[in-house]
């Protein structure tokens, strides 16, 4: 279920992947210590069968500096399960900044993890961008805010992608971005519900 990052930047084309592709793995700010953490699955599950259901696994936060541990897991609704919501400088699951954050052309640039960045810097780099997908609507990059996609933007965009990319590579609280902070700016219009057929949007 990996992504494989893209070297082609003359041409990207969008297969229509979704941004759930890279919530198995997220780097946020440890809430105890400040630095690096990380955000996964808890041990021992199954592999998902569809990048929707990494929403509703439960999750473990873990800090490598300061060893401070944290679960998740979905509430339970009637015969469902409420899952997490992506988009947004927070991770969906504990509310925690990402780590991967970076000021650029007057707005916050974020990743979730370093494919992630890969995809991006792959997308916005490209002079011609195709689309394509039974729903291109939903695609992670159709949904990019226009600043990210201007031309005008380009070079500053990457510029600020290898630097969230430099940022995956420290876990010190001294290396945190000051723009990693906490500012309660996750969508929250909708919610994802998980029922024994499968998971749909509410």
């Amino acid at each position: 279920m990996d992504s494989e990052p893209r070297t082609d930047l003359a041409r990207h084309y969008d297969p229509g992947g979704w941004l759930a592709r890279f919530a198995g793995r997220m780097l946020v700010v440890c809430p105890r210590c400040g630095g690096r953490a990380l955000v996964i699955p808890q041990p021992g599950l199954p592999d998902p069968r569809y990048f929707s259901e990494l929403l509703f696994q439960p999750r473990r936060l873990a800090c490598g500096g300061c060893g401070a541990v944290a679960d998740w897991k979905p509430e339970a609704q009637g015969a469902g399960l409420v899952g997490a919501v992506l988009g947004g400088s927070e991770d969906p699951f504990f509310q925690r900044p990402l780590w991967l954050q970076t000021r650029c052309a007057g707005h916050i640039l974020w990743a979730y993890n370093e494919e992630h960045v890969d995809e991006l810097s792959a997308y916005v780099g490209a002079r011609l961008r195709e689309r394509g997908g039974v729903r291109p609507t939903m695609s992670m990059f159709a949904r990019l805010p226009a600043w990210m996609k201007a031309s005008d933007n380009r070079a500053e965009v990457l510029a600020g992608l290898e630097t969230l990319r430099a940022l995956a590579e420290r876990m010190a609280p001294a290396n945190r971005s000051d723009a990693a902070h906490g500012r309660g700016d996750r969508p929250r219009a909708h919610r994802s519900m998980y029922f024994r057929g499968g998971p749909y949007e509410s």
